[in-house]
């Protein structure tokens, strides 16, 4: 009878070790196969891997096969998923858990990725869902007449109302010379704006510098250790709004400070590997494009952004602020119509729309002139569905913040330090 207490007892205890709940070790080997794997897809893509700033020994230590090696990618995929449903049993509001589901969902779009890669291509909207886990709302033509409507009744003179939008619009454009000297304008005030609210690291910094040939009109590329090298592109007019919007969108509280929470909160704090990692095609660029169009908004409340233009930049531009206050009322009944890039990269990828009825619909419902219209086209050609993160992603980021109530710098900063999902849900 005492044997068979002792053997019970025994495997009882073998039992619970085989059974206990995983490891925050075990879910660091698997963050760190998580970065091995996306360094290595990002030797074939170079538009995958946005930022890194982990350790050097997870970087490819082979030279890439001559052959794109998809299966073995996806084989890789599905073996770190495995491992990570090891996690689900845990309670949901667990650190684990979280972060478990957070690589997950990463990992999906990896898969996604891994395929297009390999030259597979989808539709609009399984493409965003894959990549980053949503599917942006549908417009139609008509809702965008009927805004176009609104704006026909604003703006004075004859002709089109993108005609009549571009004329009012071409008095704001920012001289070459003066490009320089806004941008760090409109930089410092962000920067200072952010301060109020948000201790950055004493020694985060960032370079600036102005580029041409890009399908983007700004982007940030984070270096690690708290700094960012800055790129306006100024091969297109610049008009005088737009550099709040990049400046802040760029910078602060945009990305420049989205990555530093991350890396701060999370990579050197808590030794998340994973999030030393910055795949620019998955859930996490939904949160990173959404936050940094909300935080021009939050930086620039109200009508803040309005008078700091007047009063500020247009200034230090010499440019003549007749006109300005119809402009940014027409601004803002233009901003509701920004779901047209979806709506044209929809119809681009899906081949229900060309290239000469993109254009139309850019110009029309857009309010493009045309070289920013050719833009927008170049930018979907190269990025495809991309494009949702600006615009429903500012819409999900503001209905999280808002959600929660209270001070929206701190519900802010709480999105920008940690890994969570979005979901449109």
């Amino acid at each position: 009878m005492l044997r068979l207490i002792i053997v019970c007892t025994v495997l009882f205890a073998t039992a619970c070790r085989e059974t206990k709940s995983p490891a925050k070790a075990d879910l660091d080997k698997i963050a760190s196969d998580y970065v091995r794997l996306g360094l290595s897809i990002g030797e074939y893509d170079p538009d995958f891997v946005d930022a890194y700033y982990g350790p050097d020994s997870l970087k490819p230590a082979i030279a890439k096969a001559t052959v794109f090696p998809r299966y073995i990618f996806l084989k890789e995929v599905n073996d770190l998923q495995h491992k990570l449903s090891a996690f689900n049993s845990l309670n949901t509001s667990d650190t684990l858990y979280l972060r478990a589901k957070w690589i997950s969902r990463q990992l999906e779009a990896f898969a996604g990725r891994i395929n297009m890669i390999a030259g597979e291509r989808k539709s609009f909207d399984t493409e965003s869902k894959e990549l980053f886990g949503v599917v942006a709302p549908h417009y139609d033509e008509a809702y965008f007449k009927k805004l176009e409507t609104q704006l026909d009744d604003l703006l004075p003179g004859s002709g089109s109302v993108s005609e009549r939008f571009q004329a009012l619009a071409n008095h704001f454009i920012i001289p070459k010379d003066k490009i320089d000297t806004v941008f760090k304008t409109a930089i410092a005030a962000s920067r200072k704006r952010t301060l109020a609210h948000y201790a950055l690291p004493a020694d985060e910094h960032f370079t600036l510098e102005y580029v041409t040939g890009k399908s983007w009109s700004g982007y940030n590329w984070y270096k690690g250790n708290y700094s960012s090298n800055i790129q306006i592109n100024t091969d297109i007019d610049i008009f005088i709004e737009r550099a709040i919007d990049v400046a802040a969108h760029e910078s602060y509280p945009g990305h420049h400070v989205y990555n530093m929470l991350l890396e701060e909160n999370l990579y050197r704090k808590k030794g998340w590997v994973e999030i030393s990692l910055y795949p620019l095609f998955s859930p996490q660029s939904l949160i990173a494009e959404g936050s940094a169009n909300y935080g021009i908004e939050l930086a620039f409340p109200g009508n803040e952004k309005i008078e700091f233009a007047k009063n500020v930049l247009m200034p230090v531009a010499g440019m003549d602020t007749t006109g300005a206050g119809m402009y940014f009322r027409a601004l803002a009944l233009r901003s509701k119509l920004n779901f047209v890039r979806n709506e044209v990269a929809r119809g681009l990828l899906d081949k229900t729309m060309d290239d000469t009825e993109a254009m139309r619909w850019l110009i029309e419902y857009g309010f493009n002139n045309k070289e920013t219209a050719a833009k927008s086209i170049s930018f979907i050609n190269k990025y495809g569905s991309y494009v949702i993160n600006y615009n429903y992603g500012l819409e999900l980021v503001k209905n999280y913040v808002e959600s929660k109530g209270g001070n929206r710098w701190d519900a802010f900063a709480a999105l920008l330090s940690n890994e969570i999902i979005l979901d449109g849900k």
